[in-house]
């Protein structure tokens, strides 16, 4: 086939290469950002069938934050409840041990639900296409990668596009990009990478897995709920997919199966063995696929700081723990706003970005050796050889949670995490590094009751979160006074002067007043700024821990672990992850000197 060249390359600040969950999240904040970015994607359109379903709860959270959960929520199957399944006394049956709850509260006031990757994509790709106005995403399909080159040249200079990017358009027109930064999101068998030099280092197990979602015909009381099956025949895991029929089943094949050998027909004999002596009549098989489970990452993440790998580019493990897609979306959602601010003339090109390899590249190795552990206990021989019992199984099922939810994630200290000796005197039951968690208060402009997660919209804005104690108070007033102009004058020094005054640095303010008593005059302006078309002064940034008309009383201090009459500050990042804890006295120096780590001063 001949292909045509076209003349000069293509311009953009930020080329995505692949339209994935990693680079569709990270398109999403650089929208919000207003940057200048393309997605090129080899598939001639949209995803159709995806093969990732799980959403944990951590993804749930984030979709939240952009304010796109509601379809989520609403189309996807929410996982509640664990039935765990283990051989008979007698042989040749299976019996239920116990239920479990899939999620604690604790964990997250987000649901873990099911819904295809497809529909999750086309949720990103809607809010991309919300403003007519900018006409549709700007998503090439039928575009495939085959070179990527950084320029060593131009790579320190942050105003260059540095990177090019050689494409091929419906197979037979050569197109090129020159972009400032490039974002590998094109799957485990990366051009990206490969362009790079970049190798994946790991290995494959010999357990070999089979995967189908099926219409089953069946007499098994638990096929509507998330089961773990460890017969004598094997191993299932029953995950129930949206629209309460079709389930997928994760089938443990035996040892020394090929893969390449695998046919439908032995999966359907396969889980008919497990479930015996339930019957497994499988109406219809709407997709399946058979693999070898092996854990793999990237040897590097990134080249110059000019092009990142995300997903499945620089990591790779087994499905079963419903890691995959969450994972990956979370690698872009990491990135993109750190380039949303880097191009934005936030924040300078080094210090933001480098925080991306230190907290992806350690997530992405916990993730491998969790997966490597988390295998094990799947596997029937692993379990026969150590002397695991199914109770202890369910046990480690169930211990996971939090991991498998997404919200185990903990960064080290960086430019952008500031770890202090006295975090947990301040706010005992906050963790500086892991994402903020969220309490029930009141908004003090309208008396609505809302979790205080919900004040922090993922807007590109860094929130500092003041808790002043009892404002009728007059020492807690006081100093509440003489913090908000320290705030202040750290906010204007790093806010266009042309912008409005919370757009890089936000500000919300939880009380813990009687409401009704509460003047408006005994809020600091610093906490209602003029902003936005009209200049009016903006109400719904303070909060009350508070007796609400119908939804009770949230207790939002106790569940901060916060003192009332000590008060704390605590700064959020965009991507909602604890920053900075520390005190309200003497607040001008300590914040002042963490928001120069990244931020650059403006005029």
């Amino acid at each position: 086939m001949t292909t045509v060249t076209t003349t000069e390359p293509e311009q953009v600040d930020v080329l995505i290469c692949g339209s994935g969950s990693a680079g569709l999240c990270a398109a999403v904040w650089l929208d919000r950002f207003n940057v200048n970015y393309k997605i090129v994607e080899r598939r001639d359109g949209p995803m159709q069938i995806g093969q990732a379903d799980g959403v944990q709860t951590r993804t749930v959270e984030i979709f939240d934050s952009f304010g796109i959960a509601e379809d989520l929520l609403r189309e996807a199957y929410h996982v509640l409840e664990i039935a765990f399944w283990s051989p008979t006394v007698t042989p040749g049956g299976i019996r239920r041990s116990h239920f479990a709850a899939d999620k604690e509260t604790e964990i997250s006031r987000q649901p873990h639900v099911i819904l295809n990757q497809a529909r999750l994509n086309a949720i990103l790709i809607g809010e991309l296409a919300k403003d007519p106005s900018n006409g549709p995403p700007p998503i090439e399909y039928a575009c495939e990668v085959k070179n990527v080159a950084v320029d060593p040249a131009t790579a320190q200079d942050p105003t260059a596009h540095a990177v090019r990017v050689d494409t091929v358009v419906n197979g037979v027109v050569e197109k090129s990009y020159r972009a400032k930064y490039v974002l590998g999101c094109d799957g485990a068998h990366s051009v990206v990478r490969r362009s790079l030099g970049f190798k994946m280092l790991g290995d494959s197990s010999d357990a070999v897995w089979g995967v189908m979602d099926v219409y089953p015909r069946t007499d098994f009381p638990d096929i509507r709920k998330k089961v773990v099956i460890n017969a004598a025949a094997g191993n299932l895991l029953i995950i129930p997919r949206e629209g309460d029929a079709m389930v997928r089943f994760y089938i443990e094949l035996p040892a020394g199966t090929k893969v390449a050998d695998i046919q439908l027909a032995d999966l359907q004999a396969r889980a008919r063995l497990i479930f015996a002596p339930y019957a497994m009549d499988i109406a219809e098989t709407f997709w399946w696929s058979a693999y070898a489970i092996g854990q793999r990452r990237a040897d590097f993440f990134h080249q110059d700081l000019r092009v990142f790998l995300t997903g499945d580019a620089c990591h790779t493990h087994s499905p079963k723990a419903g890691q995959g897609m969450n994972v990956s979306l979370q690698d872009g959602h990491n990135i993109g706003w750190k380039l949303g601010m880097v191009l934005n003339g936030q924040a300078p090109h080094a210090a933001l970005l480098e925080t991306y390899l230190v907290e992806r590249e350690r997530t992405a190795t916990e993730l491998i050796d969790f997966d490597r552990h988390f295998t094990r206990l799947f596997s029937s021989k692993y379990r026969q050889e150590h002397g695991i019992t199914p109770q202890h199984f369910a046990d480690q099922f169930v211990k996971a949670g939090r991991y498998t939810a997404g919200q185990a994630v903990q960064y080290d200290a960086s430019a952008i995490v500031a770890i202090g000796d006295q975090d947990k005197e301040i706010a005992a039951k906050v963790a500086v590094g892991m994402r903020f968690p969220t309490a029930q208060v009141v908004r003090y402009c309208d008396a609505k009751a809302m979790q205080l997660v919900k004040g922090l919209p993922a807007n590109g804005r860094w929130y500092v979160v003041v808790f002043a104690g009892d404002v009728q108070d007059a020492e807690s007033a006081a100093r509440l006074q003489k913090a908000s102009e320290a705030l202040d004058r750290i906010a204007q020094s790093f806010t266009p002067s042309t912008a409005d005054a919370d757009s890089i640095i936000d500000r919300v303010l939880v009380i813990s007043s009687d409401r009704k008593k509460v003047e408006q005059s005994q809020i600091p302006d610093f906490f209602t700024p003029v902003a936005g078309k009209w200049r009016m002064k903006c109400p719904t940034k303070v909060f009350v821990d508070d007796e609400s008309y119908n939804s009770g009383h949230g207790h939002a201090y106790d569940e901060y672990g916060v003192d009332v009459k000590r008060g704390a500050l605590i700064i959020v990042r965009p991507d909602h992850y604890v920053a900075k804890v520390t005190t309200l006295e003497d607040v001008e120096q300590p914040i002042r000197e963490f928001f120069q780590g990244f931020l650059l001063p403006q005029a």
